[in-house]
């Protein structure tokens, strides 16, 4: 028999596997992984609303738009971007976020459907919509929340930077469980070996974004800080 999910869970939407693992660290917190599939994280986030979930978050590292904002760097959603939608944050929580991570900025997110693989299609996004940095799931997340009048939240980290550029490699290698497949990884460098000092490069930025994404959740209590307001 399937697992039912207990009421009153927040629901993580993430696209990475490792970044599930993160959030599901926190009681309360029921986390879910597109792996860079709309549809499938979209399922999945309905499936979690229908089981009891009472707010949604979205969770994970980000590509950077804004110039001067390295790896590492946090950004709490003040509203999400995506196709000339517009969704508010919820203020309170935004609030709580900024109160356990003084050190993250309130920010602008927009939501992309594919990855941004060099820094044109990243200045590009940011003077269209002002936005600090994009992810593929914070829209979604964001649309679903609205769509179910439930809270949102977004708590990102920026994992490759305004100014570089994401090896074609690395995109090779995402599987749609969330999942780094290696050896498609390897089987594109083969085809591309001048890419290994870029992936290593981003792979070291990653790093980075991963570690500070897990000190944040450190710092949240139940729920990623949503059950410290009600």
């Amino acid at each position: 028999m399937e697992e039912r999910q207990r009421p009153g869970l927040v629901i993580a939407a993430t696209g990475l596997r490792a970044e599930a693992r993160i959030a599901a660290r926190l009681p309360q917190v029921r986390p879910v992984h597109g792996g860079g599939n709309a549809q499938r994280l979209e399922r999945l986030i309905r499936e979690a609303i229908a089981k009891g979930g009472c707010a949604v978050i979205s969770f994970g590292v980000a590509a950077g738009l804004a110039s001067g904002k390295g790896p590492g760097t946090s950004l709490i959603a003040s509203e999400v971007v995506h196709g000339g939608e517009e969704y508010v944050a919820d203020p309170v929580w935004a609030g709580r976020l900024q109160a356990a991570i003084p050190r993250a900025e309130l920010a602008v997110i927009a939501g992309v459907n594919r990855p941004l693989l060099n820094p044109a299609q990243k200045e590009a996004l940011q003077a269209e919509t002002g936005a600090a940095a994009a992810d593929m799931e914070s829209h979604i997340a964001a649309r679903l929340a609205a769509e179910h009048k439930l809270p949102f939240a977004a708590l990102r980290v920026i994992a490759d930077p305004a100014e570089k550029a994401v090896p074609a490699a690395a995109v090779a290698g995402m599987r749609s469980d969330g999942r780094i497949d290696v050896w498609a990884v390897l089987a594109a460098l083969m085809r591309a070996p001048g890419e290994l000092p870029a992936l290593l490069r981003l792979s070291a930025d990653m790093r980075r974004a991963m570690a500070e994404l897990f000190r944040c959740h450190r710092r949240l209590g139940p729920g990623l800080g949503f059950f410290d307001l009600v």
